[in-house]
């Protein structure tokens, strides 16, 4: 017997008969005797369903209303889920992310876990009953509810698992674990047996979707051990952990491509101490999340500052800046251009020379131009334009041998 804390995805809720399989799954584990709470998020492609409809009413919605209506939609599953699984004669129920006593900060869209208070959840465990969590979503401090951003859920059910002291947590999603590439556009990526918490949290953040960044940051601060498995077929999934000597063999673990950022530039920049901060101060006021930046070489006093952002974030992004530019004496921002983010990540870079050379000569050879760079000692990361990024994403992959990885 085992406590187990687990997490389903969308797409393993999307329909009726998969709330059942699911919940035929936790009534096998249930009958063993294990302790389980299980984290859900909303069916299929509910959210954005819920996106579309806020649109149709107001096309600039308040932030606290779009976190009203959509936390609606995990609500829906742990109703669904729970009702399913006492259908199976096990006892069972829905908490919302306020019921069990998940607090938050008062950001609402991006709200960040500040406590859990679980004892709701230990007495219904006490109980002997199957603990079913909305994810995604919790409660600040004026009552008001708050989502956590996308792939939410992920980070509900790995604080759960810690506040819990579970055993392990299970990521339940339509992949069968984590592979060095998405084997969506990769024919020959190959599922890996076992990868780093650093790994898997450059992954996550450079674009790989199987497991949400925030999340792996947190079952690395809590020492969560992670499996992330898939809901369709019984496999051994891939193991998330603390890295060990054997894995710095592999010098390259795994290729991301992102395309879901923008770049935008500040054109005509006073070269001066104090400019970067008025620029990223008013972006950090308005919650924007920056990744790559590059300042260029200074001319007559005045440089341009490009960076990336999440395109969700563009038009909260010019607005914040377009008070900071003329504030600044700036000759103005350019217009978004989408990108894409190529990256190589593996903990093996830190022992090994030459990686990020090679990279830079498989792009050259096919004329890819490079617009920035970014690395880490386990990452490197290129921007590129985004037509044609998927043929690199291939073409990198198969350079650095990644579908005959041996590990």
């Amino acid at each position: 017997m085992g406590f187990i804390v687990q997490k389903y995805g969308g797409t393993s809720v999307g329909t009726p008969e998969r709330i059942r399989s699911v919940a035929s799954r936790i009534a096998e584990q249930a009958r063993q005797g294990h302790r389980i709470v299980v984290v859900v998020s909303a069916m299929g492609d509910s959210t954005d369903t819920l996106l579309e409809l806020a649109g149709k009413v107001n096309p600039n919605p308040s932030d606290r209303e779009m976190d009203m209506l959509l936390a609606t939609g995990e609500q829906v599953s742990i109703a669904l889920l729970a009702m399913a699984l006492q259908a199976a004669n096990i006892p069972a129920i829905s908490f919302t992310g306020a019921q069990a006593g998940i607090r938050t900060d008062m950001v609402y869209g991006k709200g960040k876990i500040q406590g859990i208070d679980a004892d709701r959840i230990r007495k219904a465990l006490d109980r002997g009953q199957v603990v079913i969590v909305a994810g995604f979503q919790g409660i600040n401090a004026e009552q008001d509810i708050t989502t956590l951003g996308r792939g939410g859920s992920d980070l509900t059910a790995v604080a759960l698992a810690a506040a819990l002291k579970a055993d392990i947590c299970e990521i339940y999603t339509d992949v069968d674990g984590i592979y060095t590439a998405d084997p969506r556009l990769v024919p020959g990526a190959r599922r890996l047996d076992v990868i780093s918490y650093d790994e898997t949290l450059e992954l996550a953040s450079l674009g790989a979707q199987v497991l949400q960044s925030r999340s792996v940051e947190f079952a690395k601060k809590y020492s969560v051990p992670l499996r992330v498995l898939s809901s369709f077929e019984r496999g051994k999934g891939t193991v998330v952990m603390a890295e060990n000597e054997v894995m710095e063999a592999v010098v390259v673990r795994g290729v991301a491509l992102n395309c879901a950022e923008a770049k935008l530039t500040m054109l005509g920049v006073p070269d001066q101490p104090g400019i970067a901060a008025a620029v990223f101060g008013a972006l950090a006021d308005n919650h924007v999340n920056v990744d790559m930046i590059v300042q260029n070489t200074s001319e007559e006093g005045k440089t341009d500052i490009s960076f990336t952002v999440p395109r969700s974030d563009v038009k909260r992004s010019l607005s914040a800046l377009e008070t900071v530019s003329a504030g600044i004496g700036a000759k103005g921002i350019s217009s978004p251009r989408n990108i894409a983010k190529l990256s190589i990540v593996g903990i093996g870079m830190r022992s090994h020379t030459g990686i990020a050379s090679k990279l830079f000569q498989i792009l050259a050879e096919r004329k890819i131009n490079i617009d920035m760079i970014s690395t880490s000692e386990i990452k490197v990361s290129v921007v590129i334009d985004e037509q044609g990024a998927q043929d690199a994403l291939r073409l990198v992959h198969q350079a650095f041998e990644l579908d005959r990885l041996d590990e």
